[in-house]
């Protein structure tokens, strides 16, 4: 099978990748949507951790010792607040929000190093989080919603959104759920 050379522009570092990819149109150049992970937090669930189609943003950098001997290394491209980005309207082709899930965690417990404490009035700053995702997201693109339901349940969160998702699991705690714009 014939290739081209896929050039991409990403936007962290200046920096230009080239990636060999089957062709459609041998000898076309294809422009490609990035993706954004809007809070990133340590890649929990990246196979590829500095995978070059994804800008990984988040709040914090972080690089801890967790109490298990484990290493938490919190290390987005970009470091700003998923209420208010620093992208231009329609950006992305895929966002990904994985938002804090918990209202209560010790303030200095692991799971409030690894996964982020929402504030007490949680529910318009998830609000805003998802509204501001849908904005820099591109017409037809698909945002990507994770949530664990340890502490709020799935439902309540999507009643917040004011937004009929197109599908998503409904099997474990741990939820991924599609929405399109």
């Amino acid at each position: 099978m014939k290739t081209y050379r896929l050039l991409w522009k990403i936007q962290r570092k200046n920096k230009k990748k080239e990636l060999e990819r089957p062709a459609a149109e041998p000898g076309k150049e294809v422009e490609m949507e990035p993706i954004l992970d809007a809070c990133c937090g340590s890649k929990m669930f990246w196979y590829d951790k500095d995978n070059p189609f994804v800008i990984f943003m988040d709040n914090r950098e972080e690089n801890d010792i967790l109490c298990d001997g484990r290493k938490l290394i919190v290390k987005p491209d970009i470091v700003a607040d998923f209420k208010n980005m620093p992208f231009p309207d329609n950006t992305y082709g895929l966002v990904v929000f994985d938002p804090p899930h918990l209202i209560s965690a010790g303030a200095d417990s692991w799971l409030a190093k690894k996964y982020g404490v929402l504030p007490k009035e949680w529910k318009p700053y998830l609000k805003a989080g998802f509204d501001e995702c849908m904005r820099v997201l591109k017409p037809g693109g698909v945002l990507v919603f994770k949530w664990n339901e340890d502490q709020i349940k799935t439902a309540e969160v999507l009643k917040v959104f004011e937004r009929q998702p197109l599908f998503g699991d409904r099997r474990s705690k741990t939820r991924w759920t599609f929405f399109m714009k």
